[in-house]
């Protein structure tokens, strides 16, 4: 008659933990054990460590977006007037400023000319954008306030033009060199429009890691950019800064208020969201793929689990005739199983989380065994492989792994617990 015992008492511990380390010939299944463990860890591993690196890719995109360019575009609304012409732009620009910037919410407004030009010096060309701010709204801007790096003087921002450090190595330029813009649409005259050709000296080179900023800005002093664009008092657009990037749908309509009738405004989100978009669709797919990947690795343990079992037929039998309920076998056979999802979770979260925190000097190693050019910039748009340890992300992985590792335990370990003792002893 079996005796009813305490779920997980001591003894089943200790017959599960022999049933472990049993060797092959005792009739234990110690190799694949060890396969199905290492299979868990390195599941776990790849799944941590590709979250991580998404979620650093994400925030690190984020940032520089939103550390180098508005969060918010304010424009005028294109009517044409009696003469049938569009407006050249902001007229009341800095009474626009003064009023968005009074809104909840907003850190800052300032006019800025924006304008396409061609840039050219030691006989190369490019195109480049041309952001005409003031000095103080261009030193509140985060990424040109605190870059990567930056070379030469910003306090000289009057002098000359701030340019970025793709376009100081595509071109040649350093700190002191000069810069030739062109623009297509210079001074009208009787025989049509002839470019407008000015040359600047580079006074400051920053570079804030990411490929399309450093590559095509350039800043010049706002007044330098009206004249050169021929927008003498008047502003193309309004470059706003709010408090929360993350919620900047909910400044929105301070900020219509502020400015009136005969305006619109874009946001940050308005003008990346299909990228955003993308990589959240990119996210969820990558999950789904490294879920299937941890789901072969803990079906490994069912595999060994089954051998475990069909190899201690015997002392099933010997352990129910002495008394053991079918509980109690369940539970001893569930913890052999559970045991290798456990611990290899536990190992494959600590190589996960190791290998975000050290990813620099691990990335760098890989790319020096390679012989580098591993990472684009030009492509990936960054300027290294970022990586963020999220909580959720951890937890995410750890709920995934001991959910499939003890799903699948249950099965082989109910088929233990149900075998006759009768026919596990009548061929022994």
């Amino acid at each position: 008659m079996s005796t009813r015992t305490p779920p997980f008492a001591g003894f089943e511990w200790l017959i599960a933990w022999r049933y472990l380390r049993a060797r092959r010939r005792e009739g234990g299944v110690s190799v694949m054990s060890v396969i199905s463990l290492l299979g868990v860890s390195l599941a776990v591993f790849a799944l941590i460590a590709t979250l991580a690196v998404r979620s650093g890719f994400r925030t690190e995109f984020v940032n520089t977006i939103i550390g180098a360019n508005a969060h918010v575009t304010v424009l005028d609304v294109p009517r044409f007037d009696a003469h049938g012409q569009l407006p050249r732009g902001i007229e009341e620009f800095d009474a626009l400023a003064e009023r968005v910037a009074a809104a909840p919410g907003v850190t800052r407004a300032a006019p800025m000319v924006k304008g396409q030009v061609m840039a050219s010096a030691n006989g190369r060309n490019g195109g480049v954008e041309v952001y005409g701010q003031r000095l103080e709204d261009v030193r509140s801007i985060p990424l040109i306030r605190e870059p990567e790096s930056e070379r030469g003087d910003l306090s000289r921002f009057d002098e000359g033009v701030s340019i970025g450090a793709g376009i100081a190595m595509d071109l040649g330029l350093g700190p002191g060199d000069t810069i030739r813009l062109i623009s297509p649409d210079g001074v009208k005259g009787p025989f049509g429009t002839t470019p407008r050709i000015v040359d600047y000296e580079v006074v400051h080179i920053f570079q804030v890691g990411r490929y399309d900023i450093d590559r095509t800005r350039i800043y010049m002093p706002f007044a330098e950019a009206q004249s050169f664009f021929n927008r003498e008092g008047v502003a193309t657009e309004l470059e706003v800064l709010v408090d929360d990037p993350e919620a900047v749908d909910a400044r929105l309509p301070g900020i219509l208020q502020a400015t009136g009738e005969g305006y619109y405004a874009i946001t940050w989100r308005d003008q990346w969201g299909g990228f955003l978009r993308a990589l959240k669709m990119e996210d969820n797919i990558m999950f789904v793929i490294l879920s299937i990947l941890v789901t072969v690795a803990a079906l490994n343990i069912v595999s060994g689990l089954i051998m475990l079992v069909k190899n201690k037929g015997r002392d099933v039998g010997i352990l129910r005739t002495m008394g053991l309920s079918e509980g109690s076998i369940l539970r001893v056979f569930f913890i052999c199983g559970a045991s290798i999802g456990v611990i290899g979770t536990a190992i494959g979260v600590v190589m996960g989380c190791l290998f975000a925190i050290y990813i620099d000097p691990i990335f760098g190693f890989v790319n020096y065994i390679l012989g580098g050019g591993v990472w684009d910039p030009s492509v990936r748009y960054i300027s290294q492989l970022p990586a963020e340890l999220r909580l959720d992300d951890v937890l995410s992985a750890v709920a995934l792994s001991l959910g499939l590792s003890f799903g699948v335990t249950y099965f082989p370990a109910r088929r233990a617990a149900r075998m006759n003792p009768v026919d596990a002893l009548r061929y022994e």
